[in-house]
């Protein structure tokens, strides 16, 4: 039963502790008669404050079991500066609604690190390393980017110094900002190449200003990566084909993409890179090619793309409902084509490609049930024929492009 009384209170707190805090913030603090927070928030507080605390255990669904257990007393959360950016207060809101809560933010890193530095916040990339995967700071590197990463501790600009280093990038600047807005702030620069600083401290946050070396190529965000950009064994959409592919797909934030017979995985891969929110599971039952997903996924900056290993259709039995199905191969086994469509939700899309006459026959019966859009997709690439140039034809690639719409 829903408590409408606002008895959480979110207050985002900065290293100037209580001091800095507003009134409002410091009443909500004070009259609290439980206090939740990490050991450093609760370190905050007056050595002899007698109230209970709650301090964030691993995993942290304990501790927000906790906050439940005691719904309507008077409960404080001390966050990191502001709850809502990468912070504590998405998680609560998530489990307890709005109506139940006060929340109130300080600046965020974000925000403390551009005003340090000059930089316009709506111009950064921002993202977060804590307990997330340093691969997917890949997609924001593109030159000329400014990015701002939050730290999970003292290795993180490193590990962040390598991946650039990796990536082309090495002469990209790497300002570190510790303990902003406490008396201990402090800021260490470098480049990502020559990166050798030891003794920094686990609160900071890294900003980065991304110059490509000589002779780097870019990778675009949009669809048709390069196909070099991929490991795979041949079993690869080619980029003239994923382009369309993607754009009939068309991507939407928030959206799951199933990518059933994944190969190397470019199509899951460019649909997360459409947007930081769009998810996909890879379907794929090669176990080589599943090594090539893994290694092209943290490669590109998806490393949140979600493998199953095994073969469809019954790979699919319990997988989340799909907005999205590509099928990319294994159009000819029995029932795949008919669960995929069941699978989807009204208003949900499904692509699938084919090059063999026979999965050609069975999409052209699917076809013939479901409706929707065929496509033929022929491309010719240049290639060497003695000291000239000629046309050589890809394989030609048979296309269906269906909504499920109730009739």
């Amino acid at each position: 039963m829903t408590n409408s009384k606002k008895w959480l209170a979110v207050v985002g707190i900065g290293e100037d502790g209580l001091s800095g805090l507003s009134a409002i913030a410091l009443s909500l603090v004070k009259n609290a008669k439980i206090i939740v927070g990490g050991k450093r928030h609760c370190a905050m507080l007056p050595a002899d404050d007698p109230r209970p605390k709650i301090i964030w255990s691993s995993p942290i669904s304990t501790s927000l079991e906790a906050i439940v257990h005691h719904r309507g007393e008077s409960v404080c959360v001390l966050a990191s500066g502001d709850p809502m950016c990468f912070g504590i207060g998405v998680t609560l809101t998530s489990k307890i609604p709005i109506d139940e809560m006060t929340i109130i933010p300080a600046p965020s890193a974000f925000s403390l690190a551009c005003a340090r530095l000059g930089w316009s916040l709506t111009d950064v990339e921002t993202l977060s390393l804590c307990s997330r995967p340093p691969a997917l700071i890949q997609t924001a590197i593109y030159p000329g980017a400014q990015i701002l990463v939050l730290s999970e501790n003292r290795h993180t600009p490193g590990i962040v110094a390598d991946i650039l280093t990796k990536r082309g990038y090495s002469g990209s600047k790497i300002i570190i900002l510790e303990r902003m807005g406490g008396s201990q702030e402090r800021i260490v620069e470098g480049t990502a190449g020559s990166w050798m600083h030891g003794e920094i401290a686990d609160l900071n946050a890294i900003a980065i200003e991304c110059i490509a070396d000589t002779g780097v190529v870019p990778l675009s965000r949009l669809a048709g990566l390069p196909d070099n950009a991929y490991h795979h064994d041949g079993q690869l959409t080619k980029r003239e084909v994923r382009a369309i592919t993607l754009a009939n797909l068309a991507p939407i934030p928030g959206q799951l993409l199933w990518d059933v017979g994944a190969g190397c995985g470019s199509i899951g891969i460019e649909w997360m890179r459409s947007h930081r929110q769009c998810r996909a599971i890879a379907i794929e039952q090669n176990p080589r090619r599943i090594q090539y997903i893994a290694d092209n996924a943290t490669a590109l900056g998806t490393p949140g793309l979600q493998i199953v290993a095994g073969k469809a259709p019954d790979a699919l039995q319990d997988l989340p409902q799909p907005h999205r199905i590509f099928i990319g191969g294994g159009i000819t086994s029995p029932g795949i084509l008919e669960m995929c469509w069941q699978a989807l939700p009204l208003g949900g899309r499904l692509v699938a490609n084919t090059v063999t006459i026979e999965s050609e026959s069975k999409l052209l019966q699917f076809h013939q049930q479901v409706g929707g859009e065929l496509i033929r997709i022929a491309v010719q690439r240049t290639e060497p024929i003695g000291g000239f140039l000629g046309w050589k034809a890809m394989a030609q690639v048979t296309q269906l492009v269906a909504v499920k719409e109730s009739r």
